[in-house]
Parts: C-alpha cells; sequence; structure tokens
C-alpha cells in the first residue's frame, strides 16, 4: 500500500510540473492595427482574415454593427470595433479587413466579425512578459484590456475580446444568426 501512495504523490508532482511549464511557455496574439494604435487577440479566438467585404445592413442594429456578411452559409455579424471603442467609424481602405472571431458569450459560441484597419503579426507573449494595464491613460474601456505586453520597445494591448464583443452590450437579438 505504501508503494501505490508513493506512486501517485510523484505521479501529481509530475501533473504539477507539467502545469507549471505549460504556464510558462507563450501564448501567440494576433497583432493589428486600428486608428493608430497596436492590439492583440488571443489567436485561438481567430477563425480567419478576410478583405473587406460588401456588408449587408441590419435596420435596427446597434450603432458599432456595420452589418452582416454571407460566410459560406453563415450569417456573420460585423462589429466596427473603431465604434465599439468610441471613436468614430473606421476608414475604410485597402489595408482594411475583418477577422472572424469565435467567441463565448455565457453558454454559447458567437461568430462575429470586427472590422480593423490592417493585421500586424502573430506575437508569441510569455505570461513574464503580461502587465496589468493601468487605471488610466487609455483610449478605451478598462474592462476592454485584459493585459499589458511588453514587446521589444513597446507595449500592445491585449484585448479582453469576450468583453469587447459581448452580445448583452452589443444587442443580443442583432447578433443572433439562427433566427429560431
Amino acid at each position: 500500500m505504501p508503494e501505490s501512495r508513493s506512486i501517485e504523490v510523484s505521479h501529481l508532482a509530475s501533473n504539477a510540473e507539467q502545469a507549471s511549464a505549460a504556464q510558462q511557455l507563450p501564448e501567440q496574439y494576433l497583432t493589428f492595427e486600428l486608428a493608430g494604435e497596436t492590439y492583440a487577440i488571443d489567436s485561438l479566438c481567430v477563425r480567419e482574415i478576410i478583405e473587406y467585404p460588401l456588408l449587408t445592413r441590419v435596420p435596427s442594429a446597434g450603432r458599432a454593427i456595420k452589418g452582416v456578411i454571407n460566410l459560406r452559409g453563415s450569417v456573420v455579424p460585423v462589429i466596427d470595433l473603431a465604434v465599439r471603442f468610441g471613436r468614430g467609424q473606421t476608414a475604410i481602405n485597402r489595408r482594411t479587413c475583418v477577422i472572424i472571431l469565435e467567441v463565448r458569450d455565457e453558454d454559447e459560441a458567437l461568430v462575429l466579425g470586427i472590422i480593423v484597419d490592417a493585421v500586424s503579426e502573430v506575437l508569441e507573449v510569455a505570461a513574464s512578459d503580461l502587465r496589468q494595464a493601468p487605471a488610466f491613460g487609455s483610449h478605451i474601456r478598462a474592462d476592454f484590456i485584459h493585459a499589458m505586453a511588453r514587446v521589444d520597445d513597446r507595449f500592445v494591448v491585449l484585448l479582453s475580446i469576450e468583453q469587447v464583443l459581448s452580445a448583452h452590450e452589443l444587442g443580443a437579438t442583432s447578433l443572433s444568426s439562427n433566427p429560431n
């Protein structure tokens, strides 16, 4: 019996070491430009990046909801992120694109697009490079910011995309792609 217990303890120790090692692995974030600033989102929620498409306007949609697109048979709402951040509408140009995301909102997964000025790169950020966002000086709401990441000689704002794209705040009825 004591042998069994020591195996369990050593097994737990190896699991703890594995968990600690996993926390030290860098996470990947997709960076993009919006209104002259660099933001990043967890790459795990990114489905794809598409050229700025022709949007279908939705009557009575929230101000930030620019319209919807047909993405391989699915209706996908597209959010103007600059409007969501309390700025003017995004100026559309040749580099403007839509990042298609899958975000969790309560118990369901929502597929949404966000309009950004340009996509930059995928960054690997170690947990040791994350800093708490300051309580002042940001151009966006504090609850939209997950953390700040030190990258070379600059900081990048890591967004809490579930907060930014909260269906409740944006107007859940406008975001539902399933009429049933």
